[in-house]
């Protein structure tokens, strides 16, 4: 047997390396660039219709994620009538002692339960005004220089060139097999 037959699945396998890599090249670097607004508006109008600030305002305005947010507040308030308050008005805090605190505390805490729900509402209600999802996502891929975007799919080329090298390879195996069939 020839050893030098053994160059055909090798160059088999180059070529579709090469392929594929001058594929990826060219996509990154002439055909993105060429049509990155129009692709950059149509993926911020999927975004748009798959992603709703609806879902994040419901889990906002969600009762048992008010409740984990009283905790935090609680500590809050604590510090401000323990230490802030004593702070800016002397007066009142040589007059308020622990039982004042904890009756306030508890006081504004009360309040603050049946108030959050209709601020994080609110707040949530503004932001959707606010936030234009399609103009965002559209902003952000249009932005995007080659570079930036060569890095980011470079594992994915890297793993589409392996791929392709291998496919070469096998198809110059098939070739070498038909050449030694009908020599």
């Amino acid at each position: 047997m020839n050893y030098w037959l053994i160059i055909i699945p090798l160059i088999s396998s180059l070529l579709g390396w090469a392929g594929m890599k001058l594929g990826t090249w060219f996509l990154i670097h002439r055909a993105i660039p060429k049509r990155q607004a129009e692709l950059a508006k149509a993926a911020g109008v999927a975004v748009g219709a798959e992603f709703s600030l609806s879902t994040i305002e419901e889990k906002i305005k969600d009762p048992s994620n008010v409740k984990k947010i009283m905790p935090l507040v609680e500590t809050h308030i604590d510090d401000f009538l323990r230490n802030k308050l004593k702070q800016k008005m002397p007066m009142i805090g040589m007059l308020i002692g622990d039982k004042t605190i904890n009756s306030l505390k508890e006081v504004f805490m009360k309040e603050i339960e049946e108030l959050f729900p209709a601020v994080l509402s609110q707040f949530s209600g503004n932001l959707k005004n606010e936030i234009d999802i399609p103009k965002m996502v559209a902003g952000k891929i249009a932005a995007i220089t080659p570079h930036q975007l060569n890095r980011a799919l470079s594992p994915v080329s890297r793993y589409f060139e392996g791929v392709a090298a291998l496919i070469g390879f096998l198809i110059g195996l098939v070739n070498l097999a038909i050449f030694l069939s009908i020599r």
